[in-house]
């Protein structure tokens, strides 16, 4: 009687093969669900990133004019000294981080054109539809500008409300 019980615990110790690939099953079926959403959710954030990014440069464009009477023209001129150096000019304001200054930020690549009248500001991602759906644009106006397709958005695209 005692063996027939002891055996009967033996037995009932582990999971048996089929219940772990249950369970293994079931863990997929949430990854499959639940990563798609992760992605998209990680492609908004960088978006709103991009979207913040062109805001500051706005700003640091408005900073660097009444600094030096003229809109930076390049992204480095906005951003700090090269090369280790400490010295603060029209050719390194150190307005932005170097990170954003070499041209790339959050997924996104940064691209100033312009005068010392005018500037225009493109955000581009760096892989459409993995970093981002969307191109931005703004300029001295400091409207910024959205394009739902991998086309550069530019001063005749949807205003970003």
């Amino acid at each position: 009687m005692m063996r027939r019980i002891h055996e009967r615990r033996a037995r009932q110790r582990g999971f048996s093969l089929i219940e772990l690939l249950i369970v293994i099953a079931i863990i997929l079926i949430i990854l499959s669900i639940a990563l798609p959403q992760m992605s998209k959710s990680r492609m908004n954030a960088q978006e709103m990133a991009a979207v913040a990014t062109l805001r500051t440069i706005n700003t640091v464009e408005t900073q660097y004019m009444s600094q030096f009477g003229q809109f930076a023209t390049s992204l480095a001129q906005l951003g700090p000294a090269g090369g280790g150096g400490t010295t603060e000019g029209p050719n390194a304001a150190n307005l932005i981080p170097a990170s954003l200054a070499s041209g790339a930020s959050g997924g996104y690549t940064f691209t100033i054109t312009g005068t010392p009248t005018n500037y225009s500001v493109s955000a581009v991602p760096k892989a459409f539809g993995s970093t981002g759906r969307r191109t931005f644009f703004t300029d001295q106006s400091g409207i910024i500008r959205q394009n739902w397709s991998a086309d550069p958005a530019n001063d005749k695209s949807e205003e970003l409300k």
